[in-house]
């Protein structure tokens, strides 16, 4: 069965002069048609119509997904599927390098924009000009869309800046801030596409690229604006890469490399509190800590080690590609 065609029809912002700004929601897609489909019409759902929704079909086998999305007809949409599976970085990567317009947002295939999300957005660069990117409020539920509190999303409110309203960070404080618990929703985020472009993603990394890219901003110079009313709904569910790899460990010999290496970034720029919080990663050791029950539970000794050392032994996180126990949103 041959996919559906692309749609690639053009839309022009219904705004006027200087103000209008259109954003790409850039979607890579691999996961439930039915998340899927809830995703895609949150999109068309937005009270501000100034969007450009991009999916990027990465060979998913069941093609009713572009099947649907092409039958609604909408101009502002577009479809392309991979000719073959490129995996979760690269598929990030084809976004940034499909995006036009000067905001672009990368939208998790199974989470939900509130009406207000491309307003609220729009609205927040316009009135930050320094801004780079933008973290809006987020809500969490979970896989059957119900309001959820993880122990991960407890933690990510506590080491968010207690800030009320809308602020702006860059530089050491920013940098901090992020090492010490990396509190932004990655979906949720809209990214001024020249900085994207840039700097993309670290090939090298499948877990921790969004904190990677943010850090490589923080360096350039960008501004994070940060807005706490409640726009965007992130689903967080046992499912996703990033759950999985982290309850069989893989997840933290890459992030206790990446540590590291930002450690010793830090240090040559003399970010001297920077670079405590990299070589503490408290926060990353307290979620691997939280994962060996699940570790246990499924019965991988190779895991509960790496997991154990992970965080309670920081002196001696280095863990090779050799003792990782597989490979992961």
């Amino acid at each position: 069965m041959a996919a559906p065609e692309l749609a690639a029809g053009k839309f022009m912002p219904t705004g006027s002069g200087a103000t209008s700004v259109t954003i790409d929601i850039m979607m890579p897609f691999y996961g439930s048609v039915d998340q899927f489909r809830e995703a895609v019409l949150s999109v068309v759902g937005q009270s501000d119509p100034d969007w450009r929704l991009v999916v990027i079909d990465d060979c998913y086998p069941d093609l009713s997904a572009g099947e649907w999305l092409v039958s609604l007809g909408d101009e502002r949409i577009e479809y392309r599927r991979n000719e073959v599976n490129l995996g979760i970085n690269l598929n990030f990567q084809a976004c940034i390098d499909l995006a036009v317009n000067e905001w672009v947002t990368i939208f998790g295939c199974d989470d939900v924009m509130l009406p207000g999300y491309v307003d609220t957005v729009a609205r927040i660069t316009r009135s930050h000009p320094r801004a780079t990117f933008v973290q809006p409020g987020v809500r969490v539920i979970d896989g059957g869309g119900k309001p959820v509190s993880t122990l991960v999303d407890w933690t990510k409110d506590r080491y968010r800046p207690s800030i009320r309203g809308t602020f702006e960070l860059s530089g050491e404080q920013l940098a901090v801030s992020l090492t010490r618990g990396n509190w932004m929703y990655f979906p949720s985020l809209c990214w001024r596409r020249e900085a994207l472009v840039r700097f993309g993603f670290r090939p090298d990394l499948s877990t921790v690229q969004d904190l990677a890219l943010a850090i490589d901003l923080v360096f350039d110079g960008a501004t994070l604006v940060v807005d706490d009313e409640p726009v965007f709904l992130y689903r967080r569910h046992a499912a996703s890469v990033s759950s999985w790899r982290a309850v069989e460990g893989s997840r933290f010999a890459e992030e206790g490399a990446f540590f590291e290496r930002i450690a010793r970034e830090y240090g040559a720029r003399g970010w001297k509190h920077a670079r405590r919080a990299a070589r503490n990663r408290f926060s990353s050791r307290l979620n691997a800590a939280s994962r060996l029950p699940a570790a246990a539970k499924a019965r991988n000794p190779g895991a509960v080690a790496t997991l154990l050392r992970y965080a309670f032994l920081p002196g001696r996180n280095r863990v090779s590609s050799g003792e990782q126990s597989g490979k992961g949103k």
